[in-house]
């Protein structure tokens, strides 16, 4: 006895070792799961794959893969456990056992019945792997039933049972535990019981996740949280028209205490959220009274308002009122005056302590936007008082930012500018409320700017004033240009007045006096807030008042006419280059300001409408960046040992933006282009120089020459027309292609130096605007492709050979390689067949492998390489057999290799025919123009294959089956003429419908991974 239980302790410890290891095991994994998809370190993420890579090769993967999607904390651990999973489904030697596949593939339904909130792409890989199963399994058999082809079952079972269970069970459970919670709310709970207090959270938990099902598999994130509609099914109306179940929320939300009541307004917000389509009018009607009721009596008894989680619901709460009802809907609501000043008294009051709670304004912002942007669209009789609200929260909003600027001075706070995210966002948002009566928006800007600007002035002309206060107003001043630059944005043209337009003249006045007053003082001292608060703005101006889209004759350039003396489009797009070229002098060094200001002049020199970019040329600041693009004037363009390679990215916009303006006048003046080239030759002939010295500094030549290649790249881009095109070959070919060169074959292991490089020559070979049509009697065409696969073969021959299966793993990848192998197939068999025979091997491996790709793309590709080979190969062959010349050696050597390994073709013609017998042929023709040659190439390997496949099946079917295969080379000549083709495709099409017809019915398993051996 003493033995025994001595044995089943032993037992027990093993089991709980080995238990622990697997944990252990799944924590690590976890670990190399965030290290592969999050990381930003090459090396971590290089040893991660290399680590998940052994794990997918490992004995006991299976087990670990089921233990990570049932204990797996993270998304991207069921992703792995998804694709390792599809991986040993496919594989085909040692593949899983029939019954392993079955319980596979249940319990993945099972796992996607039961979770419905799994992160899209994991769903995704768990539908493909269901697919994956399925197809591969396609004609297996178990006791005589093809247990894969049950789809349709399956599929609906699975959405039967969630249907069920969203009609009947759910609809229970939330019945439940509404009446569970008025049984409670009925009680004088004592919820510092922790016990009492645990229970009714479970019951709030559980009323939450019943409304916040995935009704529709929509799978919604955090992001469209302000968009998401609850889809609720019709055999839940009663609930909801049930006037009581709302009324229990709002009770439970003031009786209980402010840890619990959170959960009760995410509830509400779910059922405010509920689908219009649910309610006829009149019972939509009703219910939104109801709810409106509700929120006006949580804005009376704001008790539990200051609690940051209910305030945070709350503030959802509000915003849904707008999103899912119009407001045609609310005025007609008994209460709406007093609810809608009770909701902007709490705007306001919320938007004056800015510093509680920011992440909850944009929901508050959200409401008051949809409620101005509905006002032109209002057709009820009853007022919707916005016109007296919405200035009051614009007003709110506006004072607080400004107020807030000296405390997060003084106390070291989190500056809400330095999150450019969130201020466009709330500047998108006010631009709509900001516009709805504009009179008093425009008249409080431009109070709240002159008292600043006047502080400003006076500060800066004070010797005792402090740099604290000089920055404090440079604050305030930055929050004002945001916010003009939104509400001048916010114009919409068929809404728009002559009036509205001269206020925006105003405030447009005073933002360029400002920046007249910045930018004298930039050579002492300047400010980068405000300088990306310009920049801002004059996006915001560009969009509205530049170009076509408005009237020449619009108040707004007779405001500035009046004030600044600028009297037309064109001394406006004067003020904007000047901009441009100070920033540029000043700020070089700045990356955010050097890359908005850059993205500016590139806006505009895109040339919308086509005299715009005329305009902009014929300036004189224009004229001068065109002659004076150097480092001397725009700092950016030096070469700052400091700085990193990708820093120089800005270089490309700057010079595309030049190459637009320079082609305007350009035509076909070579000596403007040399002029124009003259700073890019000196930086050339620089690293020529350096380069052709044994010693050299590496990271000076290294900065220069990618700087310089992301320059021309810029001009390349623009230069879309065929002779400013040639213009630029003929200055870089044959005088600096060596460079280039000479640059990938030392650095080639420096991908921030080659991939500047090689983008330079993608760009130079992309035939943009038909730029690269050369005349005939042209050798262009060939220097340029000759100078291209020079590159690219001193570049690829520093990489070791990926093998097929590292190609197949990456989709871009593996898609540009076979695209390459049918090109280098149709056009150079020749060279092809002179080629070593271990990598003619690879490349009809390749193809092999290519075959049964997911990827139709791929496989198409193959299918077309594969063609074109087998045709050479019988060219050659027949040639061989008649009286012709000597072919060459290297058509000799071919065919050797061919005859030496004939296993190569013979597995490519059993893959096509399996392909076509017994999958989804998708590519069905593609697969046909190979397969003749294949058969006339291995006409006893065929006939085995026929016959083995014949005697596959059923005695009862084995002569219709014969008769198939005869009939498939019925008329069939021993050439590959096109009409001899064409025939063969189309006996191909018959002999795929009549065995499918033959196979429907029979028996017999077949596996299709037989075929493969």
């Amino acid at each position: 006895m003493l033995l025994v239980c001595v044995c089943v302790c032993v037992c027990v410890c093993v089991s709980c070792a080995v238990f622990l290891c697997l944990i252990q095991g799944l924590a690590q994994l976890e670990i190399l799961c965030k290290q592969l998809y999050e990381t930003t370190d090459t090396a971590v993420r290089h040893q991660a794959e290399k680590a998940l890579v052994e794990f997918t090769n490992s004995p006991d993967c299976l087990s670990k893969c089921q233990l990570l999607l049932e204990r797996g904390s993270s998304s991207y651990s069921q992703l792995l456990a998804a694709t390792c999973l599809s991986k040993l489904v496919s594989r085909t030697s040692n593949p899983l056992p029939l019954e392993q596949r079955i319980d596979i593939r249940n319990y993945v339904l099972n796992y996607l019945a039961t979770r419905p909130k799994l992160a899209a792409f994991v769903t995704q890989a768990l539908i493909q792997l269901y697919a994956r199963i399925t197809k591969l399994g396609w004609f297996d058999c178990q006791k005589d039933d093809y247990v894969f082809r049950n789809v349709i079952g399956d599929v609906t079972r699975f959405l039967q049972v969630r249907a069920v269970m969203v009609d009947s069970s759910l609809f229970d459970i939330f019945t439940l535990s509404c009446n569970l919670l008025k049984q409670a709310s009925g009680k004088n709970l004592n919820l510092n019981d922790e016990s009492q207090h645990g229970l009714l959270m479970q019951l709030l938990k559980l009323s939450y996740n019943c409304l916040n099902y995935d009704f529709i598999g929509t799978s919604t994130d955090e992001s469209s949280d302000d968009l998401c509609t609850v889809q609720i099914p019709t055999s839940w109306r009663s609930a909801f028209l049930d006037s009581s179940t709302l009324q229990l929320f709002f009770n439970l939300y003031h009786s209980i205490p402010p840890s619990l009541s959170p959960l009760v307004l995410s509830c509400l917000v779910q059922i405010a959220s509920v689908r219009r389509s649910l309610f006829n009018n009149a019972e939509r009607a009703k219910f939104l009274s109801h709810l409106v009721d509700g929120v006006k009596r949580i804005l009376a008894n704001p008790q539990c308002l200051p609690d940051p989680n209910n305030y945070h619901e709350f503030c959802r709460l509000l915003a849904r009122l707008k999103s899912n009802y119009q407001l045609g809907e609310l005025v007609k609501v008994e209460n709406y005056p007093e609810v809608i000043r009770l909701i902007a008294n709490f705007t306001v009051t919320s938007l004056q302590h800015w510093e509680f709670a920011p992440n909850s304004v944009h929901y508050l912002l959200s409401l008051w936007q949809r409620l101005a942007a509905s006002v032109p669209y209002v057709k009820a009789t009853e007022p919707h008082l916005l016109e007296t609200y919405t200035p009051e929260v614009t007003k709110a909003y506006i004072t607080s930012r400004l107020e807030s600027v000296h405390v997060i001075l003084r106390d070291g706070l989190e500056d809400p500018l330095d999150d450019a995210g969130l201020v466009q966002q709330q500047l998108d948002q006010l631009s709509t409320i900001g516009r709805c009566e504009y009179e008093k928006t425009c008249a409080l800007l431009v109070q709240l700017f002159d008292q600043a600007a006047q502080t400003y002035q006076e500060l800066l002309q004070s010797t005792n004033s402090s740099a604290m206060d000089i920055t404090v107003q440079e604050g305030r001043l930055t929050w004002l240009v945001y916010i003009i630059g939104a509400v001048i944005g916010g114009r919409v043209s068929f809404a728009s007045t002559d009036e509205q337009d001269a206020m925006d003249g105003e405030l447009v006045c005073r933002v360029l006096q400002l920046m007249n007053l910045t930018d004298s003082r930039l050579a002492q001292a300047g400010n980068e807030r405000l300088e990306l608060a310009m920049l801002s703005f004059f996006e915001q101006f560009r969009k509205i008042y530049i170009g076509d889209q408005v009237q020449k004759s619009s108040k707004l350039y007779r405001r500035l006419s009046e004030v600044l003396g600028l009297n037309d489009e064109t001394m406006v797009l004067s003020v904007f280059i000047g901009k441009i070229i100070t920033n540029l002098k000043y700020w070089g060094q700045c990356e955010p300001i050097t890359s908005k200001t850059l993205q500016l002049l590139n806006d505009l020199s895109l040339g919308y409408p086509s005299c715009l970019v005329r305009k902009l040329v014929k300036l004189s600041a224009v004229q001068f960046m065109l002659n004076n693009h150097t480092s001397e004037h725009f700092s950016f363009l030096g070469v700052n040992n400091q700085s990193n390679l990708s820093d120089m990215r800005c270089r490309t916009t700057f010079y595309t933006a030049l190459g637009r303006l320079l082609m305007v006048d350009l035509g076909e003046d070579e000596d403007q282009f040399e002029q124009f080239m003259l700073p890019l030759t000196a930086a050339f002939e620089a690293v020529a120089q350096m380069l052709s010295t044994n010693t050299f500094n590496e990271q000076e030549a290294k900065r220069t020459l990618v700087g310089l290649v992301r320059d021309l790249r810029g001009i390349a881009f623009a230069f879309n027309a065929k002779t400013s095109f040639m213009m630029l070959f003929d200055w870089i070919y044959p005088t600096y292609m060596p460079i280039l060169q000479r640059a990938i074959e030392l650095w080639y292991h420096d991908p921030a130096c080659t991939t500047p490089v090689l983008k330079l020559m993608a760009e130079l070979v992309h035939n943009r605007s038909q730029r690269l049509q050369f005349d005939v009697s042209s050798p262009n065409g060939i220097l340029l492709f000759r100078e291209t696969s020079k590159m690219i073969t001193t570049y690829g021959t520093t990489f070791d050979p990926h093998s097929t299966q590292q190609i197949t793993d990456y989709p871009k990848l593996s898609q540009s390689f076979y695209s390459l192998l049918e090109v280098l197939t149709q056009d150079h068999m020749n060279f092809i067949a002179s080629l070593e025979p271990h990598v003619v091997m690879y490349i009809l491996s390749s193809i092999s492998e290519g075959l049964t790709a997911l990827d139709t793309m791929v496989c198409t590709g193959c299918c077309s390489s594969l063609d074109h080979i087998v045709t050479y190969l019988f060219k050659q062959l027949s040639r061989s057999t008649k009286k012709r010349p000597a072919p060459m050696a290297t058509d000799d050597r071919f065919l050797h290799i061919m005859q030496q390994h004939p296993e190569m073709i013979q597995q490519m013609l059993s893959t096509v025919l399996n392909i076509i017998i017994f999958e989804d042929c998708r590519n069905q023709w593609s697969m046909s123009r190979p397969l003749l040659g294949l058969i006339l190439l291995n006409e006893k390997y065929f006939a085995d294959l026929r016959n083995s496949i014949v005697n596959s099946q059923p005695p009862e079917k084995q002569q219709a089956m014969h008769l198939c295969f005869e009939n498939l080379m019925e008329g069939i000549e021993r050439n590959l003429l096109t009409k001899n083709r064409d025939r063969f495709t189309q006996n191909l099409s018959v002999f795929r419908r009549e065995v499918n017809d033959s196979m429907k019915n029979s028996t017999y398993g077949v596996n299709s991974n037989d075929m493969m051996s």
